[in-house]
């Protein structure tokens, strides 16, 4: 109940504020004097802190989604404008699979000193005692406490969570509105709206699957609902032989979803759709609704800047599914740095720049977890997510991310699913290499 009324909190104060901002250029930069008094009283108080001139240079290891990339240039800014002789030497690769295997690369030879990926990250890496301990830090103290238990391991905080995203099923509203369609909220209304859409001409869900992590990300977003929210411990259980995909009705439902809007989308071009052309028809109206997550709507105010669209859970097997909450882009320490005390550096950069946190916000197009500041641009669907969160219809993606691990798991388990819908393989088979993949599954 707690996080509940945490999260519930955060979107409020985001809503509030989306209210009385305008969407022109001219207003783009404003912040409230409450909060602009707040971050500006750090930044004083940072600046006083000893500096002895010393030139660094901190290698950073970048895992990105696509709504991340080129957000390095915009730190790099930042830092220089306060510690011009900290540089930061990044090598930028796609959150995933990439990012994981240069992790166990740089497990073998020694960790670069800043890491930035993903919440669930934390608790892979941290356990193996590779991050450093960021408790207590100024830093810190900015971030909404409903961030920090993802990225706590054994007691210490070791990740900073900058921001949130929210995953569900993204709708054209003047679609809806113009045909009187109802928000589903079991998967028999869902069918409804899926033929009611049909008999209109209009084709219900926009999907890409060309890209592996797509379908991983929907599947899972499917079983924190179904499964994880049902059985916190199914992980734990699927590795100790307790349960199994292949026997778990839940799971098999979980995939079965994939085949629901694969034969309700364009399923002749599913498979080579880029996802900004994807999420451009849903503005564009050639279709209602796609399971997606915050890292689309960059994409659907870069066609429209005034795009309607809103967002509501999957709906799920026991009618009670709800929002994801997923913490996103999150700042590691290594462990074995030489560099700590410049880190701490980077990080209240990176904490108490009001500029630059309304630069990043904006440009992802995302929910901050910095307190005191809320970005700017216009996002219709925070309505609706507000609305949950009010509802206590929100749930923590690393219910499902910190059970199992996603490169050489998940996302091979996203290859079985594609190859299925393709048919080149059986269901069952999909769900038995999912099982044969037991032991490669634990974060």
């Amino acid at each position: 109940m707690k996080m509940k009324r945490i999260l519930a909190l955060i979107l409020s104060m985001v809503m509030i504020t989306s209210v009385f901002v305008g969407c022109g250029s001219e207003t783009s930069n404003n912040v409230s004097t409450e909060s602009s008094t707040a971050l500006s009283t750090s930044d004083a108080e940072s600046t006083t802190a000893a500096d002895d001139g010393q030139e660094v240079t901190l290698k950073v290891l970048a895992g990105q989604s696509t709504t991340d990339t080129g957000i390095e240039d915009m730190f790099d800014k930042a830092l220089a404008k306060k510690y011009p002789n900290i540089t930061l030497e990044w090598e930028c690769v796609g959150w995933g699979q990439d990012f994981n295997a240069k992790m166990q690369q740089y497990m073998q030879s020694g960790l670069p000193d800043i890491i930035i990926g993903k919440a669930q990250d934390v608790a892979t890496y941290g356990s193996q005692g590779l991050l450093g301990d960021l408790t207590g830090k100024e830093y810190i103290n900015r971030v909404y406490d409903a961030a920090i238990p993802g990225v706590t391991v054994d007691g210490k905080v070791e990740g900073l969570v900058y921001n949130a995203l929210y995953q569900g099923v993204y709708y054209n509203r003047k679609i809806f509105k113009e045909n009187n369609i109802e928000i589903p909220k079991t998967l028999d209304e869902l069918n409804e709206v899926i033929n009611k859409l049909k008999s209109l001409g209009i084709t219900p869900f926009a999907t890409h699957f060309l890209d592996t992590w797509s379908i991983g990300n929907i599947t899972m977003q499917f079983a924190i609902n179904d499964v994880f929210s049902k059985e916190p411990k199914w992980g734990d259980k699927f590795r100790a032989g307790e349960v199994s995909f292949v026997n778990s009705p839940e799971y098999r439902k979980c995939y079965e979803y994939n085949k629901l809007i694969f034969d309700n989308t364009w399923s002749n071009e599913t498979f080579s759709l880029e996802q900004t052309e994807c999420d451009k028809r849903l503005i564009t109206g050639k279709a209602a609704m796609k399971v997606s997550g915050s890292w689309s709507i960059q994409n659907f105010l870069d066609v429209d800047e005034n795009a309607d669209f809103g967002v509501f859970p999957f709906p799920n097997q026991t009618g009670d599914a709800k929002l994801i909450f997923e913490p996103n882009i999150t700042f590691m320490k290594s462990a074995n740095t030489e560099y700590s005390d410049a880190i701490d550096k980077v990080f209240d950069v990176f904490t108490s720049d009001t500029e630059l946190l309304h630069e990043v916000y904006d440009y992802t197009k995302t929910a901050p977890m910095i307190k005191g500041v809320t970005p700017t641009f216009k996002n219709p669907s925070q309505a609706d997510i507000d609305k949950y969160a009010s509802e206590g219809k929100i749930v923590d993606a690393n219910t499902g991310n910190t059970q199992l691990i996603w490169g050489g798991f998940q996302e091979e388990n996203a290859k079985d699913i594609a190859s299925w819908l393709q048919g080149k393989i059986q269901l069952d088979d999909a769900l038995k290499a999912a099982d044969s993949r037991r032991a490669n599954s634990k974060p």
